[in-house]
């Protein structure tokens, strides 16, 4: 998959990009993460753009960043960056990223919702019969799955997979430390009238060992958040993520995800409505204006 070219930045050096996020070198050997305004649907990325995402997701994830400091150190060095991406990058440390995504769900819903369907079980897990699109679960449960090449699929693991990685201590903790995160995430945003039904957290080790959270955290473009007043077990429920895009793909714009072709371009309203799901999450869970 290519990828536009990540903009030169004086004093940086580019070192990768990812679907959304270019990383660089700074001088003092500190990293620069930057996120773009970039929108990756079925493990394509768009050609088309969403405006200020950027910017959104970096917020989000600095006021997120905040609100879990107690549970589990972050990456976050400054967000006082270089002016051409000033307000959608930070400064962070530079970890050893564990290679799992690690993902709680609290709610049924994408591919834990077809592995349930599939087998009653979620990454092993297993769940009571009878579960819908949409349900709550008694508890939230850990459903790994492995960190993919970019255009591939990310895939679900079974715990002993990611013990078999990172070994058994290390995979405890991770499991313990993304459980921790979501109660606190699932409980704030309730708060604020919003479901958060799953999210993907990454986490990575200092050259002492300790376990960060690196990345980004608790933004629509790693967690699945839906207003409460619309929660209805049994059907794809309303959701402030990129649902609204991956919508437009299968059921208007005529394209075949099976062809091995690239998604269109996405229409100026696609676009528009997408930027206003971004942005209500953000304004709706930290209570600011963008």
């Amino acid at each position: 998959m290519e990828l536009p070219a990540a903009p030169a930045i004086e004093g940086a050096v580019h070192l990768h990009s990812g679907k959304v996020r270019d990383l660089y070198r700074l001088d003092d050997g500190r990293l620069l993460m930057v996120a773009s305004d970039r929108i990756s649907a079925y493990d394509f990325v768009l050609e088309t753009p969403i405006p200020d995402k950027g910017a959104l997701l970096t917020r989000m994830s600095l006021w997120w960043f905040d609100r879990l400091a107690d549970l589990v150190p972050n990456h976050v060095l400054s967000s006082e960056v270089p002016a051409p991406v000033a307000g959608r990058a930070i400064v962070c440390e530079e970890l050893a990223m564990h290679p799992v995504e690690c993902v709680a769900r609290g709610y049924l819903a994408g591919s834990g919702l077809a592995d349930y369907r599939a087998t009653g079980a979620v990454c092993g897990v297993e769940l009571p019969e009878g579960l819908v699109d949409g349900s709550r679960l008694e508890a939230p449960i850990f459903t790994p799955a492995t960190k993919a090449a970019l255009g591939d699929h990310d895939e679900n693991v079974s715990y002993d997979a990611v013990v078999d990685v990172v070994g058994a201590d290390r995979a405890a903790e991770l499991r313990s430390l993304t459980l921790q995160v979501y109660v606190r995430a699932e409980q704030v945003a309730r708060e604020r009238g919003i479901i958060l039904a799953d999210t993907k957290l990454e986490f990575g080790a200092r050259p002492d060992g300790t376990t960060v959270l690196g990345d980004e955290v608790l933004t629509p473009d790693s967690s699945r958040f839906w207003p409460a007043e619309g929660w209805q077990p049994g059907r794809p429920q309303p959701s402030y993520d990129k649902q609204f895009v991956r919508d437009w793909l299968t059921s208007e714009s005529g394209w075949d995800r099976t062809s091995g072709e690239p998604p269109p371009p996405l229409p100026d309203e696609v676009v528009e409505r997408t930027r206003e799901k971004y942005v209500e999450a953000y304004e709706r869970l930290t209570g600011e204006r963008f």
